[in-house]
């Protein structure tokens, strides 16, 4: 089954992973570079923040302007509010392509009941994806999902979520395959990727979850018989990962590990971006992540780590590139190294009560407003 966004194709069905603070419009020019066509999501939005005009949000949905297709992820526990979020990014032309995200283990959401809280309520889950669907249909925007196995191994409710989304004519559905429990801590476990797809067949179904190599996607796909992959922290400082998944999944090899000299080239371009974008004094503090990153697997030394994790200006940052060796090399296995979030198991932060109505909760087409939401 072929990943299409309307009438958008990508070059591979592969698509980049909404992460907070990480893929912001620099972050995806990046990836484009070295993979031009393909779906790369910006961070997820909060769906009443979107409607109130929030400026900070309006800044973080930014997108390039030869950027397409320009995909939002969106959250909210409330139908009615994503409904009009939706009908304001449609009118105001803001994307091509809204991604609904029912995955997000982090605190301050599901404890309003967003994020990963959303399927463990059916009809609240089926409200939301049905307002959001028919509010971006009139402007042909398509609708996908991105979900968790459940908040935990006791509530399980990746199947349910998949035939719902189904149900209601999402484009296209991506399961992260650890609990929110887990958080991201242990192995991603694929077998629920093929249960979902198995589950679900009249859907195009997306992987996620332990892809550090372009060689792990096509084992992904051919372990569990999803559709495509979705790549989170397999590409923090590698946007090069998406060229090597287009070239594998085209029969060519990836490339060879990058030698050091090219991966600064690399890194000198994104903190111009940054920079370009939100100002250099920002820009370097929020680089320092994305060098740290960067340079994971290389061995440049303790004190070199350390000054990157402390840069303050473009200027410095050349410094310390010329204090560098460009034709050091990888260690072994140094793609392997986990970037990112690594923590968990995690206590999920619910609404009181929340678990002790799963199936009695109603919510009308016109939308319902949760006591405990908060958008």
């Amino acid at each position: 089954m072929q990943l299409r966004l309307g009438s958008f194709v990508p070059a591979a069905p592969v698509v980049l992973a909404p992460m907070a603070g990480v893929t912001d419009a620099p972050f995806r020019t990046m990836c484009r570079g070295f993979a031009p066509d393909l779906i790369y999501v910006n961070e997820m939005v909060m769906s009443s923040a979107v409607v109130h005009g929030n400026a900070k949000t309006r800044r973080m949905m930014t997108f390039g302007a030869d950027e397409h297709p320009r995909s939002l992820q969106l959250y909210g526990s409330d139908p009615a509010v994503v409904r009009q979020a939706v009908s304001m990014i449609g009118d105001d032309a803001g994307a091509d392509h809204i991604d609904l995200n029912f995955g997000c283990p982090a605190a301050k959401v599901t404890r309003k009941g967003g994020g990963a809280a959303v399927p463990a309520h059916p009809a609240l889950l089926r409200s939301i994806v049905r307002a959001a669907v028919a509010s971006a249909t009139p402007f042909g925007i398509p609708v996908t999902a991105k979900f968790r196995m459940g908040l935990t191994d006791d509530v399980l409710t990746h199947l349910r979520t998949g035939e719902i989304c189904a149900e209601e004519g999402v484009a296209a559905i991506a399961l992260h395959a650890r609990t929110a429990e887990q958080h991201y801590a242990g192995d991603a476990r694929w077998d629920a990727i093929a249960e979902l797809t198995d589950h679900v067949p009249g859907v195009p179904v997306l992987g996620n979850g332990d892809v550090w190599e372009a060689e792990d996607a096509l084992a992904m796909l051919r372990v569990t018989g999803c559709h495509g992959v979705v790549i989170g922290r397999g590409c923090l400082g590698r946007p090069w990962l998406f060229e090597d998944l287009v070239r594998l999944f085209h029969g060519q090899p990836s490339r060879p590990a990058r030698a050091l000299g090219e991966v600064m080239l690399v890194m000198a371009r994104h903190a111009a971006l940054l920079a370009a974008h939100n100002g250099e004094s920002i820009a370097m503090r929020q680089f320092r992540k994305h060098a740290s990153w960067y340079l994971a697997g290389y061995p440049v030394g303790a004190e070199a780590r350390r000054r990157f994790g402390m840069v303050s200006s473009l200027g410095e940052l050349d410094d310390m590139f010329a204090a560098l060796d460009p034709d050091t090399v990888l260690v072994p296995g140094g793609e392997r190294i986990k970037r990112g979030h690594t923590n968990g198991p995690i206590k999920v932060a619910l609404p009181d009560g929340y678990l002790d109505r799963l199936d009695d909760l109603t919510v009308p087409d016109d939308g319902y407003v949760m006591a405990m939401s908060g958008g």
